[in-house]
């Protein structure tokens, strides 16, 4: 069965870190989603590819994805990007069908996150070429929408989490090995530190507080969303009002 949304990333932890909170809110809704993780995240400072995967998993399970797998494209450069890389992510792509593919936006600055977005991106338009054959029909999502992750970017639409933001940091601590732990005696990095998770959320209150809300995640498009409704989509932006 088709997924409605599939959230592909570079690393296991980046969907949680960024749109962790939109996707608990699309599944209470009634839509079906996926995660797929380009890399085992191997190269990452703390713990190690199979501890991350065990956490992965249960993170998947708090959010309520349908499937969660990783293509083992190569952490730390994604093994290069090329015809090799691109086919994987059509096949995937091909094969799940979403309305909508989720990804780092491709201006970063880890690589990694640079490389993922540019690589979904690109396949996402070419898995609707027919004349590209592989096992699977042509198939090209509505839309690739892209998702912040270490740099700020102002966004172009942003979902309210709020009633899902539980559910958020529930996922997110999931990746315990990565995160502050004052017993740990690994090399401390930049999602270790103390205040990391506090300034996450700090972006969520930060997305909120535009669109007059608790907590929010912000999205960036190519193409703008079709708003339906003008006077709907502004209620409630001027309290009291």
């Amino acid at each position: 069965m088709p997924v409605d949304i599939l959230a592909i990333a570079a690393h296991p932890d980046d969907v949680e870190l960024t749109c962790g909170g939109t996707l608990a809110r699309m599944k209470a809704a009634g839509y079906r989603f996926g995660i797929v993780d380009l890399t085992r995240g191997e190269m990452g400072t703390r713990g190690s590819a199979e501890i991350r995967a065990a956490e992965a998993r249960r993170a998947a399970e708090i959010l309520g994805a349908e499937f969660r797998e990783s293509l083992d494209l190569g952490d730390g450069g994604l093994g290069g990007i090329g015809r090799k890389e691109e086919l994987a992510v059509i096949d995937v792509i091909r094969r799940e069908r979403p309305r909508l593919v989720l990804t780092p936006y491709p201006d970063d600055r880890h690589p990694d996150h640079r490389r993922a977005g540019q690589l979904v991106t690109d396949a996402a338009f070419y898995a609707g070429l027919r004349k590209l054959e592989t096992a699977r029909p042509a198939y090209r999502p509505q839309a690739t929408i892209y998702f912040p992750t270490f740099d700020p970017r102002e966004p172009d639409f942003v979902v309210d989490v709020t009633a899902h933001i539980e559910t958020r940091r529930d996922a997110m601590r999931a990746f315990e090995s990565q995160f502050h732990d004052p017993n740990s005696t690994e090399p401390q990095t930049i999602l270790s530190q103390r205040d990391f998770l506090d300034m996450v959320e700090s972006r969520a209150r930060q997305h909120g507080a535009l669109i007059g809300v608790e907590f929010g995640e912000g999205f960036i498009t190519r193409r703008p969303p079709r708003v339906d409704d003008l006077v709907k989509t502004f209620a409630g932006f001027e309290p009291g009002y």
